[in-house]
């Protein structure tokens, strides 16, 4: 089937195909080539109520700012600037950003500033990972986050007073080549490699331009014949992205977080035969203090001892049983029936791994 063919078949599917219940292309993997990049820069803020900061940086940039307006600050005079702020500028350069648009910037004091609230950006150039400028910051700060100090000392702050964002604050200067319209074929990276998924996704693909017309690389590339033309590989992928594909089911995993005690149970996970059970054991010392007094003229001196009493409890353990290939809905009510703690059911499932009972991956994060 021809490139022209098969983009003219993609164009009738996409309007005569009926929703199905499974991912789009789009929601699996990413196009090659097509990416942001970020960007960072280093400013002054201005304008700020007495809430800016002492750093000696400060002072050398507002020094060269004013040296570039052919202003000379004498270097034994101390400015005082206590409505400038240091700051860092960072914001992501969205794929196939073109001159004059304008991007979001966020604004972060790296001094030590008690709030940007009311300041305003001074142009701030912004660049790559290759030191080019690709984007100008300016304007005024919105700062979700305040703080009020006492005379005493006391202080409260909401959120982060320290940290802005200006909305369109930076202008696109330069462009970011890119790949997407060059070569004879357009490549998918799936955002979950998986060998499964990538065969299904060039059978699907095959199935509706013709054969041969996708071929995977590995676990997470498939690449697809496409137009040379811009616009019709344009039209090309806007129909291909939307391609129902059902993705392979997740391997088996349990994860842990000790931090929160959560745990999430994948639903490919089994359990071999396994009998099970767990207790509780408190122990509890308690110190208490005996003083011993002499009695009248006897020359003895006082004495202070412990008397230490130490009490063990331990509740009933229940032992509960696994039987084999144990089906996700039947590991979540065992566990219920023994109303085990979060913490209980990490240390059985940790158990359950080592003995080799766990078939599933365990991770804790």
């Amino acid at each position: 089937m021809s490139l022209k063919r098969a983009f003219l078949t993609l164009l009738a599917m996409a309007v005569l195909a009926q929703p199905v219940m499974a991912d789009r292309l789009k929601d699996l993997a990413r196009v090659a080539g097509v990416r942001s990049n970020q960007l960072v820069g280093y400013g002054l803020v201005v304008g700020l109520d007495g809430t800016g900061d002492s750093a000696p940086f400060t002072d050398q940039t507002f020094r060269n700012l004013m040296n570039q307006f052919g202003i000379t600050v004498p270097a034994n005079v101390n400015p005082k600037l206590d409505n400038v702020a240091a700051v860092t500028v960072h914001a992501t350069l969205p794929p196939f950003a073109k001159r004059g648009q304008e991007i979001d910037i966020t604004v972060s004091s790296i001094g030590n500033a008690d709030s940007l609230r009311g300041g305003s950006l001074l142009m701030t150039p912004l660049k790559g990972a290759d030191g080019q400028v690709y984007a100008m910051a300016q304007g005024s700060l919105v700062v979700g986050g305040f703080g009020a100090s006492g005379a005493d000392g006391s202080k409260i702050t909401v959120n982060l007073p320290s940290v802005g964002r200006i909305p369109n604050g930076a202008s696109v200067e330069r462009e970011v080549t890119s790949p997407f319209d060059r070569g004879d074929t357009i490549t998918f990276n799936l955002m979950r490699p998986d060998f499964t998924t990538a065969r299904r996704v060039v059978d699907v693909i095959n199935d509706t331009l013709g054969p041969d017309m996708a071929y995977a690389h590995d676990a997470s590339s498939i690449s697809v014949k496409a137009p040379r033309d811009p616009s019709q590989r344009v039209s090309f992928l806007s129909v291909l992205e939307n391609l129902d594909v059902n993705p392979a089911e997740e391997a088996a995993k349990v994860v842990i977080n000790s931090r929160t005690g959560t745990i999430v149970v994948g639903q490919n996970v089994h359990v071999s035969p396994a009998a099970i059970t767990h207790g509780n054991l408190t122990v509890t010392i308690e110190e208490n203090p005996n003083v011993s007094q002499p009695g009248p003229l006897s020359g003895g001196d006082t004495v202070v001892t412990q008397d230490t009493t130490i009490t063990t409890t331990q509740e009933p353990a229940r032992m509960f049983k696994f039987g084999p290939a144990v089906t996700l809905n039947e590991i979540v009510e065992a566990v219920n029936q023994v109303g085990a703690a979060p913490s209980d059911v990490m240390a059985v499932l940790e158990a359950l791994k080592q003995a080799g009972a766990l078939r599933a991956e365990l991770i804790v994060i």
